[in-house]
C-alpha cells in the first residue's frame, strides 16, 4: 500500500458550526482518500498509510457521542498497523486530536488545539505544520478561506518534500449542499496540477461566484454606464443589439447568458446586476 504523504488541516468554525478539511500532497486525487466530514458531527483527515475506514468509523462514533480521545484509543487498539497511520479529528464542539504513528515517514508530526488539528508526513520539516496552525489560529472569516490560508502557509513553508500534485477542500454544513439536499457545502478537488493549492484558491473563488447570492452592496442599477456595459456585452455575444436598448428581449438575453455561464444565482433581478457577475462576463467576452 502506497503512503499518502500529505499535509492537512481539519477545522471547525465556532460561529457557524461549519466543519472541514483542506489537504495537499504529491499524490494523485488526494481528495478521494484523505477527507471525511459530516455536518454537526465532525471532520476527519486520514493519511500516511491511510486507513480509509477511519473516516466513516470516526464519524459513526462521533454521531453516537463517543469522545475524540476514545476514538483515537479504539483505532490504536484495533489496527495492527496503527504505527504507520496519521490522522486528525475535530468534533462538532471543537474538541480535537492529531495523531502521528512512530512508523510514519519523517518529517512527520502534528499539532492540535480548539477547533483544529494540523498534521503532515514526509514534509520539508516541522515548520510546515507550525505554519498551518499559526495561519488558522491567526485568521478570521469563513472556514473555507481559513482552511485554505492554513494550507497555503504550509505549502509556502515547504509542504510535501517530494513536490506538488493534488489538493482538496471539503466543508460541510447542514443543508448547505446544492439545492439544500445534502451537507456538502463546498467540495473542491485538484487531482493533478503542478500548483494545486493555488488552483484550489481559484476554484473556491469560482464556487463563491457561481453558487452564492449577491450582496446588496454588489447590486448595480441598470442605468448609465452600467447599462451601457451590459448592452455592449450582449451585443458582443450576438444575443441582443446594443442599439435596441434595454427591453424585454435584452432581459431575456441576459438571463440566457447567465444560464450558459452558471450565473443564475447572481442574475435574478431585472433592474439591477451583480457587479461580480458583470465583471466575470466581461472577462469571458472582452471588448
Amino acid at each position: 500500500m502506497r503512503s499518502v504523504s500529505t499535509f492537512s488541516i481539519v477545522g471547525r468554525c465556532a460561529d457557524t458550526g461549519d466543519l472541514g478539511i483542506a489537504v495537499a500532497s504529491k499524490f494523485l486525487a488526494v481528495g478521494a482518500v484523505v477527507p471525511f466530514a459530516e455536518a454537526d458531527v465532525g471532520a476527519v483527515a486520514t493519511q500516511s498509510y491511510a486507513n480509509t475506514s477511519y473516516g466513516p468509523r470516526a464519524l459513526a462514533a462521533l454521531r453516537a457521542g463517543v469522545p475524540v480521545d476514545l476514538i483515537h484509543e479504539a483505532f490504536a487498539a484495533t489496527d495492527d498497523q496503527h504505527a504507520t497511520r496519521q490522522y486528525g479529528l475535530v468534533d462538532a464542539a471543537g474538541r480535537s486530536v492529531s495523531f502521528t504513528g512512530d512508523a510514519c515517514h519523517p518529517w512527520a508530526g502534528g499539532v492540535s488545539g480548539p477547533d483544529f488539528a494540523a498534521q503532515g508526513n514526509l514534509l520539508a520539516g516541522p515548520e510546515v505544520v507550525q505554519a498551518m496552525a499559526e495561519a488558522f489560529r491567526g485568521s478570521e472569516g469563513a472556514l473555507a478561506e481559513r482552511l485554505l490560508r492554513a494550507l497555503r502557509a504550509g505549502d509556502e513553508a515547504g509542504g510535501d518534500r517530494r513536490g506538488r500534485q493534488g489538493a482538496a477542500l471539503l466543508v460541510v454544513r447542514d443543508g448547505g449542499g446544492y439545492g439544500g439536499f445534502n451537507d456538502r457545502y463546498i467540495d473542491l478537488r485538484v487531482d493533478d496540477d503542478t500548483a494545486p493549492v493555488g488552483r484550489l484558491d481559484a476554484l473556491l473563488e469560482l464556487h463563491r461566484l457561481y453558487f452564492e447570492r449577491p450582496s446588496e452592496r454588489d447590486l448595480l442599477a441598470l442605468q448609465g454606464d452600467v447599462l451601457g456595459r451590459v448592452l455592449a456585452l450582449l451585443d458582443r455575444t450576438g444575443r441582443h443589439r446594443a442599439a435596441d436598448g434595454w427591453n424585454d428581449a435584452a432581459a431575456r438575453a441576459l438571463s440566457d447568458l447567465a444560464g450558459v455561464e452558471n450565473l443564475e444565482e447572481r442574475l435574478r433581478n431585472r433592474d439591477r446586476i451583480d457587479r461580480r457577475a458583470l465583471e466575470h462576463l466581461e472577462r469571458l467576452y472582452p471588448g
